[in-house]
């Protein structure tokens, strides 16, 4: 990328139709041709439909919408079978913190596969081991340190399957703007799935016991793995097998570049879970009902949807690029309306407004693709996932101390504050990256 506010050379579908790398045959390893360097910054945004109208990328969707139907579902099973057999809210609650745990492990030991291997073998076996990790969790036999260490297997693998199906998306539609579009839609799903999964979780659980709706989640993740085999080119591994293991990893975090980077995706997850995590003690200091605290949780994810769709249909993606910037830091400026202790239909509008400025990601996701060579691309694209999902356990757990010692208001408006302080020193490192590698390679 020659400067932070104008995205590098990318590359778009060709006019030969976006089906065109499919027709070769599910064998055949095809991709779209390369456009000239600034077709993406200057022409008009595809659109979401654009996106549906590639092939493979249905596929692909309809993978992730199974995958993500069985991990939230599991995840909600989980936690009542554990406490259902050891009373412990202790255990119970630890289920969910194993989902974020086990990312930074599995991210940084495991990202080497998701460029050493072909790619569509990559997620089928993700999706089989975690098919098979839950059908195990089945199983009456299984002990309580068993259903935990089976859930710290499917969480250590997802960050695996997430980069190695990111960097897929870039084979499939190019890494342009089609690109931004296929990760932005992904991402509306994973926030609708938060308004919506755990109510359809909660309702199935009245139907079936708790082992039941887990047996059902491990036909949504063959079913995945099915979509996945069937609908998806098989394409070879990106990287020789020269240089691997975590060197290589490291050595991502060493280029400047892409460590700006990496870290403008990391940040903003560790603060904007603080408003989440302490909903329920927030409500409780008001005295409101808990439809209220129904609000608070869900105001960030809608306004989230909103802004990614609005992004996505109106704005350029040149324009996309420069609100980068304004948009990450404008996120956190509502946090600091906590300071004032705001009853919860300000506390709401505040969230919704946070979750708008989310958009940012749509020019993010533009400036990641183009600043990693694609042989490393796979592993990048699941350090970014596992680096994204180890700060958010890390921020809810800080925001819980914080509040132990210090009002819930104030430390959401505190860490709204934290949040726009380091972000401005990051955005002005990167933009100073930026300029140096535009001037030396003049």
């Amino acid at each position: 990328m020659a400067q932070t506010d104008t995205p590098a050379a990318t590359a778009e579908p060709t006019a030969a139709g976006p089906d065109a790398a499919t027709t070769a045959g599910p064998d055949a390893a095809a991709g779209p041709d390369t456009a000239g360097p600034d077709d993406a910054a200057t022409g008009p945004a595809p659109g979401y439909l654009a996106v549906f109208r590639v092939r493979e990328f249905r596929w692909v969707f309809g993978a992730h919408l199974l995958s993500l139907l069985g991990l939230v579902v599991s995840e909600i099973a989980l936690t009542v079978l554990v406490y259902d057999l050891t009373r412990s809210p202790l255990l119970s609650s630890l289920t969910f913190a194993l989902g974020f745990l086990p990312y930074l492990l599995g991210g940084t030991l495991l990202a080497g596969l998701a460029d050493r291997h072909p790619p569509r073998r990559v997620l089928v076996v993700c999706d089989l081991v975690c098919a098979g990790a839950v059908a195990l969790m089945v199983l009456p036999a299984t002990p309580v340190a068993g259903l935990l260490a089976l859930r710290c297997a499917v969480a250590a693998v997802a960050p695996v399957f997430q980069g190695t199906r990111m960097a897929t998306l870039a084979d499939i539609l190019g890494d342009g703007d089609l690109f931004v579009l296929g990760r932005s839609l992904l991402r509306i799903v994973s926030q609708s799935a938060l308004l919506a999964g755990f109510g359809v979780g909660g309702v199935l659980l009245t139907v079936v016991p708790a082992r039941g709706a887990i047996a059902l989640t491990a036909g949504t993740f063959l079913l995945s793995a099915l979509l996945l085999r069937l609908g998806t080119v098989r394409r070879p591994a990106r990287a020789a097998e020269g240089r691997e293991g975590l060197g290589a990893t490291w050595s991502l975090l060493r280029d400047r570049r892409i460590r700006g980077l990496m870290l403008l995706f990391w940040v903003p997850p560790l603060f904007v879970v603080v408003p989440e995590a302490l909903a329920a003690p927030y409500a409780d200091g008001l005295g409101v009902s808990t439809a209220a605290l129904g609000l608070l949780m869900c105001a960030m994810p809608v306004g989230t949807i909103a802004g990614e769709l609005l992004a996505g249909a109106v704005l350029s993606p040149a324009t996309r690029v420069r609100l980068v910037a304004p948009l990450l830091l404008a996120g956190f400026l509502p946090f600091l309306l906590y300071a004032l202790r705001p009853g919860p239909a300000l506390a709401a509008l505040a969230l919704v407004a946070a979750g708008a400025a989310g958009a940012y990601t749509l020019g993010l996701d533009a400036r990641f693709v183009a600043a990693v060579p694609e042989e490393r691309r796979g592993r990048a694209m699941t350090l970014m996932t596992a680096g994204m999902m180890t700060v958010q356990g890390v921020g809810m757990a800080g925001a819980g101390l914080a509040a132990e010692f210090v009002p819930v208001h104030l430390v959401v408006a505190g860490a709204g504050l934290l949040a726009v302080l380091i972000l401005g020193v990051l955005l002005a490192t990167e933009g100073r990256d930026g300029a140096d590698r535009h001037m030396t390679n003049r």
